[in-house]
């Protein structure tokens, strides 16, 4: 099986030097290169902002359901809810 290759391009940024010194350490103490850590976090804040989209959507296709389903009469009042939870 054939690995793909992956294209790279530069991303140059600004920090301050100590947090740039304490980042780089931090790092190397773990056995990492600070690059090796920014493409983690990067890969990670996508996924996460991915399964954000994802839940929001999920969670905006369900209210819409709930108000379609109002709007066609099939909602249930709170008094027949209670009523069902007392029986």
């Amino acid at each position: 099986m054939e690995i793909p290759t992956m294209a790279t391009t530069t991303f140059t940024f600004r920090v301050g030097d100590e947090l740039k010194s304490q980042f780089a350490n931090a790092a190397k103490a773990h056995d990492r290169s600070g690059a090796q850590l920014l493409r983690d976090f990067m890969r990670e804040y996508v996924r996460r902002q991915g399964e954000m989209a994802a839940h929001e959507a999920r969670h905006r296709q369900r209210t819409q359901t709930g108000i379609e389903s109002v709007d066609r009469g099939e909602a249930v009042s709170s008094e027949e809810v209670k009523g069902d939870g007392a029986a």
